[in-house]
């Protein structure tokens, strides 16, 4: 018998589900349709509020995001209207509150907080090695730089900043993750949600192609090759913050982990293989791999977060992700 999380959406135990109630409750027919269709209506709104704005300069220019950031912002706080809408027109009453399904409660919340960043810098390890090695500050200058608040202050006053490390990361997890995954795992299942949410996400970016063609950044075939890579790199990405979400059940992890990665960028493997040091570089990079693969499962047992986490709650089975 497969695990429960690959069962056909609104089939087998998924069809006999307590209500709040008591009564038996069997899912609306085509209920992945209207999960589907869900995320998707979602999606286009996120990338929708970014053009309300009608503008003939490019997105890292201040003023766009100031804008953006209004757009964006109000979608993202509408957001948990969807989960709620999509809820009441299906008739799924789970246990735990809205909230707590979209990963905003209390329950082990600092292993969220501390946890799934840690795994995250372990597989950044060798970049975060050769960023050390090339840094021509020292450890004690490092640290006076990062509590001295005129450092901040000029980190919040710059836009891009801000864009990049707090509002992207907030609302792209609040309204990728944290509202869809619950829409898509009663549908498909801990295990295929996880691959199928990033899909929206990845798709989402392919609104930056729109720009570099508009601006003329780039031709044709680069653009569209950039665009690919980027959408490779976005559904993978995704899909392992799609993994923090479920197994933590918190928000906070994949926002601190998107907000790392912003920063740290994609790992720059040429410059590496061209260091003055490369092999060390290169066994930080392959040490950093391996021991994020040996920490994966074990850094995310939800048993630090409070078994079984929300979103399971609304799987037929947990399966192997939620336990």
């Amino acid at each position: 018998m497969p695990e429960g999380d690959d069962l056909m959406p609104g089939l087998s135990s998924q069809q006999i589900r307590s209500s709040s109630s008591g009564d038996e409750f069997v899912p609306p027919d085509g209920l992945c349709w209207i999960s589907v269709l869900s995320c998707l209506l979602l999606a286009c709104s996120y990338v929708g509020s970014l053009y309300v704005w009608k503008s003939d300069l490019p997105r890292d220019h201040p003023s766009v995001i100031k804008r953006r950031f209004t757009s964006v912002l109000i979608v993202s706080a509408l957001s948990p209207l969807f989960v709620w809408g999509w809820k009441e027109f299906t008739g799924i009453q789970p246990t735990p509150s809205l909230l707590a399904l979209m990963g905003l409660r209390f329950e082990g919340l600092i292993p969220a907080v501390i946890l799934p960043l840690i795994l995250t810098m372990v597989l950044f390890l060798g970049p975060l090695i050769q960023l050390a090695m090339d840094c021509p500050w020292g450890f004690i200058d490092g640290i006076k730089v990062a509590v001295d608040p005129r450092f901040w202050a000029l980190c919040l006053s710059d836009m891009r900043w801000l864009r990049n490390q707090v509002v992207a990361p907030l609302t792209e997890e609040l309204v990728f993750r944290a509202c869809m995954l619950p829409m898509l795992v009663p549908c498909a299942g801990p295990s295929t949600a996880i691959f199928t949410c990033p899909l929206f996400f990845g798709v989402a970016h392919f609104h930056h192609v729109i720009e570099l063609l508009r601006f003329r950044q780039g031709t044709i075939s680069g653009i569209f090759l950039s665009a690919v890579f980027q959408f490779s790199y976005t559904a993978v990405f995704g899909a392992y913050t799609a993994f923090i979400f479920l197994r933590t059940g918190h928000l906070v992890g994949p926002v601190l982990c998107h907000s790392f990665c912003n920063y740290m960028g994609f790992p720059a493997l040429s410059s590496a293989l061209e260091h003055p040091h490369r092999l060390t570089v290169l066994s930080f990079y392959v040490l950093g791999v391996l021991l994020f693969l040996l920490s994966l499962f074990p850094m995310t047992d939800p048993l630090f977060y409070g078994w079984p986490t929300p979103v399971c709650t609304l799987a037929s089975s947990l399966g192997s992700l939620c336990s």
